[in-house]
C-alpha cells in the first residue's frame, strides 16, 4: 500500500506551485502589452507572502500559443502541473510567453504551421471596409495587417477572396492591393485574388480550393465549412459560440497572430 506523501513533500509542492504562479503573473505583467486582450496590471500583483526568489530560467522551448484563440493551452498548463509535476508546468509557461518575443515571420509560421494552403476573406480582415457597398467608394488595405499578409504569401499558398457588386469594385481592390505592395512577393499574383457575386460563391471557392485554413468574418459561412476545412479562424468582435472544435476566434488577424493592431 502506497504511503501518503510526507509533510515536507506537500510543502515542496506548494512552494513549487507558488513559485510557478508568481513567475506566471510576472511574465504576464512583462508581456501584457503584447497580449491580445487588456490586462489590469494591478490585478497581476501577487500577495507579498507569495513573492519568492526567481528560479533560473530553464532553456527555451518552441512556442505555440495564443491566449485569445487557443484557451486550451492554459488548461493544459494547469493539467500539466497537477499530472506531471513542476517541470512540465514550467515548460508550458515558457512555451506560452516565448511567443511574445517572436518576430512577425516567426509568429506567422507558428500560427499557420499546418497551413500549406490558406484562404482568406478581404472585407474586415485585410481591408478597412466591411461591406461590399463600401468597395464602390474606396478600398483601403489595413496597414497593421500588411506585414502579416506578406509573410503569409511566403510561407503559405494564399488566396484572397471577396463578394463584390460590380467590376469597378474589383478594379479598386486589385489596385489597392498593388499599391500596398502585396504583389511584390513572387509567389502571390493577382490571379490569387478571387471575386464572386454571392456569399455562396465564396463557400464554393473555399470548397474547391480545399485549404488547410480558412479565415472569414461570416459566422454562417464558417459554420457551413466547419466539417470540410481542417482549421478556420472566425474574425469577430462579438465572439459567438464556436460551431466546432477546429474553429478558432479572434477580434482580428493581427490579434490571432500575436501582433497589436496598431503596429
Amino acid at each position: 500500500m502506497a504511503s501518503p506523501p510526507s509533510s515536507s513533500s506537500s510543502d515542496s509542492s506548494r512552494d513549487e506551485l507558488a513559485d510557478l504562479l508568481q513567475r506566471f503573473m510576472e511574465s504576464i505583467a512583462g508581456f501584457s502589452a503584447r497580449l491580445p486582450f487588456p490586462v489590469d496590471r494591478q490585478f497581476l500583483k501577487a500577495p507579498r507572502q507569495h513573492r519568492r526568489r526567481q528560479r533560473q530560467a530553464p532553456e527555451q522551448f518552441h512556442a505555440l500559443s495564443d491566449a485569445s484563440s487557443h484557451p486550451s493551452t492554459m488548461v493544459q498548463g494547469l493539467e500539466a502541473f497537477s499530472s506531471s509535476g513542476g517541470s512540465r508546468a514550467h515548460d508550458v509557461v515558457d512555451d506560452f510567453f516565448q511567443a511574445a518575443s517572436l518576430t512577425i515571420p516567426q509568429l506567422v509560421q507558428q500560427k499557420f504551421f499546418e497551413g500549406r494552403k490558406v484562404t482568406c476573406r478581404l472585407l474586415g480582415i485585410v481591408l478597412e471596409e466591411t461591406n461590399p457597398d463600401d468597395l464602390q467608394k474606396s478600398v483601403t488595405v489595413k496597414s497593421s495587417v500588411l506585414e502579416i499578409l506578406l509573410e503569409m504569401t511566403k510561407c503559405c499558398d494564399l488566396y484572397l477572396m471577396e463578394r463584390i457588386l460590380d467590376d469597378e469594385s474589383e478594379e479598386k481592390v486589385i489596385s489597392a492591393l498593388k499599391d500596398a505592395g502585396i504583389f511584390t512577393s513572387g509567389s502571390f499574383v493577382s490571379d490569387k485574388v478571387l471575386f464572386c457575386s454571392t456569399e455562396n460563391g465564396r463557400v464554393s471557392f473555399v470548397r474547391q480550393l480545399e485549404p488547410d485554413w480558412h479565415i472569414d468574418t461570416d459566422f454562417e459561412i464558417v459554420s457551413q465549412l466547419a466539417r470540410f476545412i481542417k482549421y478556420q479562424l472566425h474574425i469577430s468582435l462579438t465572439r459567438p459560440d464556436l460551431p466546432a472544435s477546429n474553429v478558432f476566434c479572434s477580434t482580428s488577424l493581427e490579434r490571432f497572430i500575436g501582433v497589436p493592431d496598431h503596429c
